[in-house]
């Protein structure tokens, strides 16, 4: 039974469900579409610091208006990588006041990209750095000892990524480097010294004016002190080998840039291991200068591995040709081949 009077249907026709008006979905009715915005109003900065999601840009680079904005990575980036170094458009709020966040929408062709695997197994790479031109491979000269095939593998990553390298061997008042140094000899490698107790300022500063150097090393060797030299106010923690294992512990977590004179230095992670999973075998012995003169000779599709036939390298080797320095070259050379060719079969010959 209906608690309605016969009179009042009337008054209430206003509220039938028929008539209700129904509020558009502009989300549903909005056909969609892969254009998106041009970012004409973006301007251009140099990522130097990257932070759990949070990029600190430097924009105006060179200018009065030279400041810093901090930023995170728009949706329409997806896994697109934006690490230190990379030159990048942001947009929102880029007055680098307290408290204000920009986004960066894009990021501009790189002209080198420096990367490395977890190991020589992994094909993921890990990208280091963008944008650099040189790398200061810093080695101690004693406590922790150092490592020739590590430093090999940093000349293969340089090569590969058509970046400049240069050698800093530190702590020499502990250790004469000479005979680390003559495992390099067939290179023509720059190298550098430097003393526990006297980093050679000048020399490095003059170095890195008008270029963009990344310092790799294994931990403990000295490379945040190099920094902490060039960059005072980097205070980049500094950390002591391990007495009992020998190995340096862990200090700098993240990679930044500093800027020194006309240049930037970029400061990375020590590490104890520098995967070439990614790497093209075809490149690998670019790395050996010494050695690629006399692959020339080498018949196509040589592999230059010990069981090679008509190799021109190992046939020098058995000749006596390539000298003690020589032969450790070829060791050091055929090491590293042997772990890519073990993963990804044979590769192919220049």
């Amino acid at each position: 039974m209906s608690w309605l009077t016969e009179d009042e249907p009337e008054q209430y026709d206003e509220y039938d469900e028929s008539s209700a008006r129904v509020r558009p979905n502009p989300k549903a009715n909005k056909p969609r579409t892969k254009t998106r915005p041009g970012h004409e109003d973006s301007v251009v900065g140099r990522v130097y610091a990257v932070d759990r999601g949070r990029f600190s840009v430097l924009v105006g680079e060179g200018t009065p208006d030279e400041h810093t904005v901090v930023a995170t990575k728009a949706r329409e980036l997806g896994r697109y990588s934006v690490v230190s170094n990379d030159f990048v458009n942001v947009v929102g709020d880029t007055t680098g006041d307290d408290g204000s966040l920009a986004r960066i929408v894009s990021v501009q062709e790189r002209t080198t990209l420096l990367r490395r695997s977890a190991d020589d197994t992994d094909s993921v790479e890990r990208i280091i750095v963008a944008n650099a031109d040189q790398m200061l491979i810093v080695v101690a000269a004693a406590n922790p000892e150092p490592r020739p095939r590590l430093v090999d593998r940093y000349l293969v990553a340089a090569f590969d990524a058509d970046i400049t390298p240069i050698l800093v061997i530190t702590k020499v008042d502990l250790q004469d480097p000479a005979e680390f140094l003559a495992n390099f000899a067939g290179l023509e490698l720059r190298v550098i010294r430097s003393r526990s107790d006297e980093v050679p300022f000048d020399e490095l500063t003059e170095l890195l004016q008008g270029h963009t150097t990344v310092a790799v090393g294994h931990s403990g060797v000295g490379k945040s002190t190099l920094v902490n030299a060039l960059v005072p106010d980097a205070n980049r923690a500094v950390g002591v080998v391990n007495t009992v294992t020998g190995r340096g512990r862990h200090t700098s977590s993240s990679t930044i840039s500093y800027r020194v004179g006309s240049g930037w230095i970029v400061d990375t992670p020590g590490v104890r291991s520098f995967g070439l999973g990614h790497i093209n075998p075809d490149n690998i012995l670019k790395s050996f200068g010494d050695l690629a003169a006399i692959a020339e000779d080498c018949p196509r599709g040589c592999t230059h591995l010990p069981d090679a036939p008509d190799c021109a390298i190992v046939e020098a080797a058995d000749r006596g040709d390539l000298g003690e320095i020589g032969r450790l070259r070829l060791d050091s050379l055929q090491r590293l081949l042997t772990t890519l060719v073990t993963q990804r079969g044979t590769p192919r010959a220049d």
